[in-house]
């Protein structure tokens, strides 16, 4: 059902990464609310809706980035808002005391994946989407970060250090485009349910940084100690607060990171 009070009905967004986990919980939700929805990503994400346009796009290649902007405002003629929502994470050491050969040690390789995917891209297509929105006089741009950003992560220190990056990303760029009324405001989620994102290989690896096993890392999203809320979060509910920060509800908010993570905190 269209939710008059968030009032996005027929508003064009742009969604990097939409075709799983928390990208594809937000287009949900979008969709739900009667926005126009583009799905940037390498895959489709499998659902179909009238108001959603999937575009194949490597959001680190600055050709395809800009071909994929002029498509949508050659199709809407403007942009409302953009989720940088795309992002993968490779859990790493940075020096493996047991072992100098360790596939879990961090590479050059996969320190230029991770930062070209997390960081170089929201950089390409902010920059596309925001020259856009400089000719309306407004949007919005939304940066995905994470809880692992603001408080730093066992095992994954290049995801947060590319989420750190994503988060002076969101206070710089506010105060640069604030005066084109176009607001930049950050996510954080904590541990949120389950999503195909979570491999196998991905849990082999983020337990062997913590020397724990794939049992122990499954038993800690259950574990909820940390939580005030008593829970994992939801990927709803995180579209949820997506959804509110690119509506006009949320008109005064900006160069913020919002922590969705149940009142976690390390301590």
């Amino acid at each position: 059902m269209i939710d008059s009070w968030i009032n996005i009905f027929s508003r064009v967004y742009i969604v990097t990464g939409g075709s799983s986990g928390i990208g594809k919980a937000i287009i949900t939700e979008l969709l739900n609310n009667g926005a126009i929805v583009y799905d940037a990503d390498l895959n489709e994400g499998g659902f179909k809706d009238k108001n959603l346009h999937f575009v194949k796009t490597d959001v680190t290649n600055k050709a395809e980035v800009n071909s994929l902007v002029n498509k949508v405002i050659s199709e809407q003629k403007h942009i409302d808002g953009l989720v940088n929502n795309a992002g993968i994470n490779l859990p790493r050491l940075l020096a493996d005391a047991t072992d100098p050969e360790s596939k879990y040690e961090f590479t050059e390789q996969n320190f230029e994946k991770m930062f070209a995917v997390n960081v170089k891209s929201v950089f390409l297509v902010s920059q596309a989407v925001v020259h856009q929105f400089e000719k309306q006089k407004y949007g919005v741009v939304v940066n995905m970060s994470s809880e692992a950003g603001l408080e730093g992560s066992q095992g994954q220190s290049v995801y947060s250090a590319t989420k750190g990056a994503i988060n002076g990303f969101t206070r710089s760029w506010s105060k640069e485009l604030g005066e084109h009324n176009i607001r930049v405001v950050g996510v954080a989620p904590g541990i949120m349910e389950a999503t195909g994102l979570r491999t196998l290989s991905y849990e082999e690896a983020l337990a062997y940084t913590r020397h724990k096993t794939v049992a122990d890392i499954r038993a800690g999203y259950k574990s909820t100690t940390t939580t005030p809320l008593g829970r994992s979060g939801k990927l709803s509910e995180v579209a949820d607060a997506v959804n509110y920060l690119l509506s006009d509800r949320a008109s005064y908010i900006t160069g913020v990171t919002i922590n969705v993570a149940g009142g976690k905190s390390r301590g």
